[in-house]
């Protein structure tokens, strides 16, 4: 009778070693996150308005802060100016001289011809003169000049004539369609320069931080504000390598939030092709269990959006 009950209690000893051994379900730990936007500012120029608080949830091209946009409107106003100038430019070019400019010089070639005939006229008298030696040798190299001087302002005066009932010239008129084509687009610029003054959220998403207040200025390229984007966060988890080949794209998996009784089913977005340390070829076993790969799991649509920050756990079978 004592022989059966040493041998009952050989036998029952095993058989609570291994109950006590039974290992718990495999875990991945993590938690909540979201992709996160920055927005920069492009210019120093002060803050004059906040339009948004953190926690706003934006659309895409919301207003979310405005810099003062003073020094921009009188650039703009210079470069209207600028091509308002060159506009007229073009069109007094294209429209080729005043009739009444043309005929002002027509006058004057009137003028230049009539005084050329009585220079010459001078000349001659002179010369004649001088043949019966009753005037000077000088007094007739004197009205020469002059009579040479009147033949070179015909020609000046019949040059701008030509010019002018010519009109513009094509090469002209096209330096001037560059010039307003150049003034137009520094317009442009300075416009867009201006609009990216008011702040906008570039996609949907929550404003997370808001770093600066009314009346500060920001440097070039300096965080004015960070959204978070996706209708839900993501989980973040490091997935264990035993469970790593049996995972993928697509896959899905309990995910248990704190806070929320029921675990939610969420599906893998990414999941590392190597694990958070470079791993050895000569790793036993127990360093190899010892592997993680990180993930990301997409969460279902819930009425509200889950906090950032909190703990999650992947819950595996060991099926």
């Amino acid at each position: 009778m004592w022989g059966m009950k040493i041998w009952q209690g050989f036998f029952l000893v095993p058989l609570l070693a291994l109950a006590g051994c039974e290992e718990p379900p495999l875990q991945a730990y993590g938690q909540l996150e979201s992709d996160r936007v920055e927005v920069v500012a492009e210019s120093n120029e002060p803050i004059v308005e906040i339009a948004s608080l953190e926690g706003d949830a934006l659309a895409a091209g919301a207003l979310i802060l405005r810099q003062d946009t003073a020094r921009l409107d009188i650039r703009i106003r210079e470069g209207q100016a600028n091509i308002a100038r060159i506009e007229a430019q073009l069109e007094e070019q294209v429209n080729g001289p005043r009739i009444e400019t043309i005929e002002a010089t027509r006058a004057s070639l009137l003028e230049a011809e009539i005084e050329r005939d009585f220079r010459e006229r001078e000349l001659n008298r002179l010369t004649g003169l001088r043949e019966r030696n009753l005037t000077s040798e000088e007094s007739v190299d004197q009205a020469r000049n002059l009579l040479e001087s009147a033949g070179a302002r015909i020609e000046i005066v019949s040059a701008r004539l030509a010019e002018l009932e010519a009109g513009t010239r094509p090469e002209q008129i096209e330096q001037t369609r560059g010039l307003l084509g150049q003034a137009g687009a520094q317009l442009d610029s300075l416009k867009l320069d201006r609009e990216r003054l008011h702040v906008a959220a570039p996609v949907d998403g929550v404003v997370d931080t808001l770093p600066f207040e009314v009346g500060e200025r920001p440097r070039p390229g300096d965080v004015v504000a960070v959204l978070l984007t996706g209708d839900q966060p993501y989980a973040r988890v490091y997935i264990p390598e035993p469970l790593r080949a049996g995972l993928r794209v697509g896959s899905t998996m309990r995910i248990a939030v704190d806070g929320i009784e029921q675990p939610l089913t969420g599906t893998i977005r990414r999941i590392a092709a190597e694990a958070s340390f470079t791993p050895y070829f000569a790793l036993t076993e127990r360093d190899r269990g010892r592997l993680s790969f990180l993930a990301e799991v997409r969460m279902p649509d819930l009425p509200e959006r889950l906090p950032e920050g909190l703990p999650v756990q992947a819950l595996f079978t060991n099926d």
